[in-house]
């Protein structure tokens, strides 16, 4: 990795303000994950049998977003972005995809989670998860994503140090 060039979250602030904070840090996490490497290294997958790689998380991650975001608050019926199912494993398989391909889309369905946490009236504001059949607050899907971010985050430190050739070293 190269550099740091996080912006942490602040020490005091409302919850709504805390919540996109600690977001958009987690995101710039796994981005920072990323950098510096070519796209045969972010396809390179942690150890068999597992398929996980960094450009399958940044996949997998942009489907995340969609589905939490974009399927609950806008389109219930938005198609996931590589899968005509909602098979979250499905982006997991980055075999071809590239850096370009897959930032491109983490980036615009990152973008639009930011439009709806932006343009939503208050943390308590109700969208509809097709997956649940039930309805759920922008509160709880910003603290979801966080912490699917904090997981997988962790899958990257291992990802990334086997890229770069530390695990077991």
């Amino acid at each position: 990795m190269t550099s740091d060039n996080r912006i942490g979250p602040p020490r005091f602030g409302s919850e709504r303000d805390m919540l996109r904070a600690f977001l958009d840090y987690h995101r710039a996490t796994l981005v920072m994950k990323c950098e510096g490497l070519t796209d045969e290294e972010l396809r390179q997958q942690s150890m068999p049998p597992s398929t996980l790689s960094l450009l399958g998380l940044v996949r997998h991650m942009a489907e995340v977003e969609r589905a939490w975001f974009r399927r609950v608050f806008e389109d219930n019926d938005a198609p996931m972005v590589w899968s005509d199912e909602i098979d979250f494993q499905a982006a997991y398989d980055a075999s071809a995809s590239t850096r370009s391909e897959a930032f491109v889309a983490w980036d615009a369905e990152v973008e639009n989670s930011r439009r709806i946490e932006r343009e939503a009236g208050s943390l308590d504001q109700a969208g509809y998860q097709p997956r649940w059949g039930e309805e759920v607050s922008l509160r709880m899907v910003m603290v979801h994503v966080l912490l699917e971010y904090g997981r997988h985050n962790g899958h990257a430190d291992f990802v990334r140090e086997g890229v770069d050739g530390t695990v077991g070293a």
